[in-house]
Order: C-alpha cells, then structure tokens, then sequence
C-alpha cells in the first residue's frame, strides 16, 4: 500500500486546542506537513498554532456537532489547502456518572460530541480525499471501545459507535484511494479526564477523586502517543493500538469476551465510584 508522504502536504486535525490533537498537530508540523486546527477553541487554537514550526498552518473555530459549521469549514479548509489528503479526528470528551445518575441530555451531549462530531468531518472532508491518489482517515476511538467499564456507559456507546463507524467506513471505501483506519489509545497522560464533564448529580468531589483515580493509571506521554497516531496515518493502518493498556485489554476481550469485566474492576475501583462520599465530606 502506498505510504503517505506528509511533507508539504494537508492533514486536517480535529480537537487541535489541546490535548492529544495538540501533540499531533505538533508531530506532524516537525516532518515538515502543512495543518488545518479544527476545534471550537479559539485560544487554544491560536495557541497551538503560534507553537508550530514551519508555515501554512491554519484554524477553523467550529463546533463539530453543528452540521452546517463543518461543512462550511470543510469548504474553507479546500479553499486554503489544495492538497488536504489526511484527516485525523481526536475531538473528544468524557463523562463520569452511572446510569441512574445521568441524565438523557448528559448522555444526548456526548454522543454529539464524540460520534456526531466524528461523522461530521469525516463526511464533510471524504469528497476532498477522495481527490488524493492516496488518502487517509484516522480516527481516535479508545480502549473503551474494545472493552465497557461500569460507570462510562455514555463514554463506552460513544466509542463503541465511532469503531463502528469506522469499520463500516473502511470497508465502503476499500475500492477507492481512501483508506482508513481506528487507533486504540490507552494512558495517554493528556488531562482528558480531568477536563471531562460528570453527571450533574454526583458531588464535584467526588468526581473530582474518581477521575484523578483514573488519570493516575495513565502512563504513555503524550508525545509517544502522538508519534504513533502519526505513524498510523502515514503508514495507513487500519487498527493501531497506543499503550501497553490498550494491548492488555484488547487481549482480554478477544480471549474472553463476556468476562473480560472481571479483572479489571478492581483495578479501575476508585475510577468509577461515583457514590461513596469522599472522606471528611459525610
């Protein structure tokens, strides 16, 4: 399969401001690509972009579940880059809370955001890659989409769909220039967690703990992270795995798939306790 070759070439990076966007943006500003920062963020974006070596870099303020907002910035993003030939889509929030907790809009606005906003782009930007005598989307899913913890089930859906979706996708184009492909990110030390909403009705402190408790366990650095998305891309992969995590879990629920639950309870205890009180509060 032909390799992409990332110099002075586009690659459209959605969730840019910060995070794990950010990095890549950054990776791939240093092998010498040209990038178009989406996010809603319009410091964070400007930011992102005034750190990035080289030039032709631009930003697209948009919020990726406003149908109408992306497909306009689609069609900015071709009238500034004529060569836009990957789009990696790491937009993306999470959500703490069980299901007695949350609300049918808590769970409505996630699903907006991480799979909405994912078919978005990748709908809006397919006609422009499909120019490309070879293209590729990449698109941020999470072990979470391998394997469902207790207490992430908006999270779990969301990316439960996005593999789905991109699945589906790779097969649909499998004929064209296009191909695509769905990274399994585990650990990555990007503060996604800690930035993450939580249902309304759990205690703030105890959200607070829960998701430091799930931070904690994280261990690939960011720029790591970035470097194999990259390379996924470049390299037109179609399932990459990030982190040791992500290995183990994506081990466990091929060889046991209605059981895989049970050993990682106790390790994700703390993480996805959203009701005992935190100590000193009652």
């Amino acid at each position: 399969m032909r390799r992409l070759d990332v110099r002075g070439r586009t690659t459209v990076i959605t969730g840019a401001a910060a995070g794990m966007g950010a990095e890549v943006a950054r990776d791939l500003a240093q092998r010498g690509a040209r990038v178009a920062l989406v996010d809603r963020d319009s410091d964070g974006l400007a930011a992102v972009a005034a750190d990035l070596a080289g030039s032709g870099h631009t930003t697209h303020v948009v919020d990726l579940a406003d149908d109408g907002a992306v497909f306009a910035a689609a069609r900015e993003i071709e009238a500034s880059h004529s060569r836009a030939q990957a789009l990696i889509t790491c937009a993306g929030s999470s959500m703490l809370g069980d299901i007695d907790q949350l609300t049918m809009d808590e769970m409505r606005w996630l699903m907006d955001v991480n799979l909405w906003g994912t078919v978005n782009i990748t709908k809006a930007l397919l006609p422009a890659l499909r120019r490309e005598p070879a293209a590729h989307i990449t698109h941020l899913v999470s072990i979470y989409g391998l394997a469902a913890p207790a207490g992430r089930i908006p999270y779990a859906m969301s990316k439960f769909a996005v593999r789905g979706f991109t699945e589906a996708l790779r097969h649909e184009l499998e004929r064209s220039t296009v191909t695509v492909g769905a990274v399994y990110p585990a650990g990555a030390k990007t503060g996604i967690i800690l930035r993450g909403r939580f249902a309304a009705a759990i205690d703030p402190a105890i959200a607070a703990r829960a998701a430091a408790a799930q931070a904690a366990m994280y261990h690939t650095e960011p720029a790591e992270a970035a470097r194999r998305i990259v390379d996924a891309t470049v390299n037109r992969r179609p399932r990459t795995m990030v982190g040791r995590e992500a290995r183990l879990v994506d081990v466990l629920a091929r060889i046991t798939p209605s059981h895989y639950w049970a050993p990682m309870r106790r390790p994700l205890r703390e993480a996805i306790d959203t009701t005992t009180p935190v100590r000193g509060r009652g």
